[in-house]
């Protein structure tokens, strides 16, 4: 029943099913939801099903700890295809599977852009914040040819809805003046992810990505154009990322990109990724299963003995290497004017955060959310107008309390 729930904000207006690798009809598909399905010479071994979707904002479940309400996912399915990737079980709800099929079979919502300007528009949207590439990447391979991103923004900019991004993509730095556009009415946050630097790494369980490199190259460049952005440093890998050099070695490179902030979070294996990333560590690293068998024996996560510990030795590292310490770009932003008839205020320092905010953990746990644009947005020069109750706004505050990371933030 999930995946029919899931799956009942698909238009009845287009001419046919979707058909699965094997040719047979995608169940969770309604009929005439899928406009086409196809291989491209372009994208190898990549299958695009491209539908015309009800809705584009969706809310998250009331029961999640996540310090955003609403999200926007043009794709579902993912060509990064990491291995540890924690959406892969949502594939199972179209009748595809969590492995390859979330791969290589790619679900595109060719009227995001269209629906984001309508549900934005709509009295009754409450003008919260949105967050976006926290179930797949809106920045994979397959943005570079639908380009839904740049109307998504676009359709944010104009409601002046605060909002923020994660993602693995360079293809990002294609919309970086529509990113700053809508840094000036609404606040936006921006991160990339990079869980290490270790390339034979990458290769081996980031196949489909950019590398570190030019990921934390696209961090430098957002940030020389002004914008703040962060680092989500996940997933550290045990006992293949996790060593003190390895650690040491990955936040020295993120202060190097002048990262507002950075964000540890060790890898969690939830049905679906964990049997996908176990089959790649038997295959690439067996002598390490027993020993993951050991941490993750009690579920998903880690022991919280161990997230403490890579939390804290990443929180000096950060503060170390001046992680969030102002950037010459941030230096050389302009001020923000102040309204009319206003009293200046005093200059005072204020301190750089080298963590975003850990309140929205799962209970019991020290790691750090992984809310994109928590403690890291490019906030408007001007007020935004809408009224942003989410992210930053005072619901968003009522949900993490205020207790963000230590540290000094920058203007």
């Amino acid at each position: 029943m999930i995946g029919v729930v899931r799956w009942a904000n698909l238009s009845d207006r287009a001419a046919a099913p979707g058909r699965g690798p094997g040719g047979q009809a995608l169940p969770l598909f309604e009929a005439g939801a899928v406009t086409r399905t196809f291989d491209t010479p372009a994208f190898r071994g990549v299958t695009f099903h491209e539908i015309r979707a009800r809705t584009i904002i969706n809310q998250v479940p009331p029961a999640s700890r996540m310090a955003f309400r609403w999200t926007i996912n043009p794709y579902r399915g993912c060509s990064h295809a990491c291995a540890y990737c924690f959406a892969r079980n949502t594939h199972t709800y179209l009748g595809l599977d969590a492995g390859l099929d979330f791969n290589s079979q790619i679900v595109v919502k060719v009227n995001a852009a269209e629906l984001a300007r309508r549900e934005l528009a709509a009295p009754r949207w409450p003008g919260e914040h949105v967050a976006m590439g926290t179930n797949v990447d809106c920045y994979q391979r397959a943005e570079g040819r639908y380009r839904l991103m740049p109307g998504v923004i676009a359709a944010l900019r104009a409601a002046a809805n605060p909002f923020s991004i994660l993602t693995k993509g360079t293809l990002i730095l294609r919309d970086l003046e529509l990113l700053a556009a809508a840094a000036e009415v609404t606040d936006v946050g921006l991160n990339v992810s990079v869980g290490f630097t270790d390339r034979d790494l990458w290769r081996s369980v980031e196949p489909g990505t950019p590398s570190p490199d030019r990921r934390l190259a696209a961090c430098a460049a957002i940030t020389e154009r002004g914008l703040r952005c962060g680092v989500l440093m996940g997933p550290v890998l045990p006992f293949l990322s996790d060593s003190p050099g390895q650690l040491a070695a990955t936040v020295r490179r993120i202060a190097a990109a002048g990262a507002a902030h950075v964000t540890p979070i060790v890898l969690h294996l939830r049905p679906g990724a964990r049997e996908w990333y176990l089959r790649w560590l038997g295959e690439q690293h067996p002598a390490l299963l027993p020993r993951y068998r050991e941490l993750y024996r009690a579920g998903a996560y880690a022991p919280r003995a161990y997230q403490q510990r890579v939390s804290e030795q990443v929180r000096q590292l950060a503060e170390r290497h001046g992680v969030g310490r102002a950037s010459p770009a941030q230096a050389r932003r302009p001020a923000r004017p102040a309204p009319a008839g206003a009293r200046a205020a005093p200059a005072q320092a204020s301190p750089a955060r080298t963590f975003s905010c850990r309140c929205c953990n799962r209970p019991g746990s020290r790691q750090p959310a992984t809310a994109t644009g928590h403690g890291n947005r490019n906030r408007p020069r001007q007020p935004a107008t809408a009224t942003a109750t989410g992210h930053g706004g005072r619901a968003g505050r009522r949900a993490c309390g205020a207790r963000a990371g230590a540290g000094r933030q920058p203007p």
